[in-house]
Parts: structure tokens; sequence; C-alpha cells
């Protein structure tokens, strides 16, 4: 028999319905009904990202509906929870609504106001404190594992950089690219020597950009919307397949569509 779908006007609280009759072993879906925390984080990180996408284009429309599916991943992962006697989606809401009042003491309570540009450090102080509260001693301890690498590496570094384990200026990281790209070429014909100096050359290109004031995971990501943007306008200027080309034609396909680019 059927279940009942929740009554209009849709609220949270429907969506929370949603997914316990989803997850109902009796006339639940039996795709949801075998999935798993593990099974559905994929879906949860490709969700942010599309998020992110949709603010990078500017289109309100596809954020409307890509915070939704946002949305579903936090009850959906609360919902397994539930079910396994972990937590709540509404002891989720109150803990991030505490974590919220805790960490802004100058709105919510006496504490002077660090103001815009002050805030970032105010909170790191906050959540450093919080984290000696939690057991988590080492200054890289809190930084997740499941970060985009790019991303992860930033953090790391920043974190480090606090406790003084840090270049004095760009130079120093600049200077390190070199060396690692010099043992990266040692290490050609060592497929997994090779794997580990590019990781190196990779970290040491976040270290420099972080020292020069650039955000490597935005910089690359603009970097890949500009190669796609400039990729699809020599696919469009083209009059053949592009796997029919000469390099020497793709590239000067390439560099028109750098300059109409600019």
């Amino acid at each position: 028999m059927p279940l009942t779908p929740p009554s209009l006007p849709y609220s949270v609280e429907s969506l929370v319905q949603i997914l316990a009759d989803l997850r109902n072993p009796d006339g639940g879906c039996p795709w949801d009904l075998e999935q798993d925390f593990a099974s559905i984080a994929p879906y949860t990180i490709e969700e942010a990202h599309e998020v992110a996408d949709a603010i990078v284009r500017g289109d309100m429309a596809e954020l409307r509906g890509e915070l939704g599916d946002l949305l579903l991943q936090v009850i959906y992962h609360s919902r397994m929870a539930e079910e396994a006697g972990h937590f709540t989606f509404a002891d989720v809401i109150a803990d991030i609504c505490a974590k919220m009042v805790r960490r802004h003491p100058h709105v919510y309570g006496d504490a002077i106001n660090p103001g815009a540009e002050g805030q970032p450090a105010h909170w790191e102080a906050i959540k450093a404190a919080e984290r000696g509260k939690e057991g988590q001693k080492g200054a890289l301890d809190g930084v997740a594992l499941g970060l985009p690498a790019l991303l992860r590496a930033y953090k790391l570094q920043k974190r480090a950089s606090r406790v003084g384990f840090d270049w004095p200026d760009a130079s120093g990281p600049r200077a390190k690219i070199d060396e690692e790209l010099a043992e990266c070429a040692l290490a050609a014909d060592d497929p997994d020597a090779l794997h580990d100096e590019m990781g190196d050359v990779l970290f040491s290109m976040v270290n420099w950009a972080r020292h020069l004031g650039v955000d490597p995971e935005a910089a690359l990501r603009d970097a890949n919307r500009k190669f796609e943007r400039r990729f699809r306008s020599v696919e469009e200027m083209s009059d053949k397949p592009l796997n029919d080309m000469h390099i020497d034609e793709l590239e000067s396909l390439w560099r028109r569509a750098k300059l109409a680019d600019r």
C-alpha cells in the first residue's frame, strides 16, 4: 500500500518525513534502503560542488535547486544516523545553532566586536580553544581528510604557519618549486618516486600561492573555466573534427581563441 506523502505547503519537516518514508522497510524505496554513509558521501560532495558552480555562474534559479539537493544530503545522513541511534536532524540543528552563538560572542555576548577584518582571526581563536577542549592538541588536528586535496594542502599550510613553521616570504616556496621540479626530473623513470615528487610540486605551488595572497582553489577553478571556454571556441571555429587536425592547426585555432577571450 502506498505511503501518504506530506501535505502542502511543504516545509523542512516535510523533507524529513520524505526521507523517513524512503528509508521505511515497509513500503520505502529499495535503492534508498540499500544506502549507507559511505555510499551517499560522494553525492554529498557532488552536490556541494554544484552549489558552488551555480554561484560562480550567477544562476540563482539553479542555485535554488542545488541548495535543496544539498539540504537533502544533510537530512539523508541525519536520517541514517537516527536509525543507527547516533543522533537526529534536530540534534544537528541544535549543535550548529549553539556553535554559531558560541562563535559570535560580540553579537550574543559582551565581547568587543572585532570588525569584518578581525573576525576571521577571532573565529579561528575560538575554534582553536574548542579543539583544545575536545582533546585536539596538534596544530593540524581537525583539518578534514575529505577536503579536496588542493584545499586541504592550503589549510594544512595555514595551520603550520600559525605556529611559526613557514617561509618568511614568497621567495622560499618559489625556490622550493624549482627544487621539487628538479627532483621530478630525476624520478622520471620511477613511477612511485614520480608520484611522490609530483605531489611535492603541487604542495609547493599551493604554498607559493598562499604567500602571494592567491586562493589556489579559486585560481585553479577559474583556470579550468578559462580552458573550457577557449576549447569550446576552438571546436566552434574548426570546420572539421579536431582529431582529424594537425597539432599546428589546433595551435593556430587556440591562439585565435585566446585573442578573442581577452
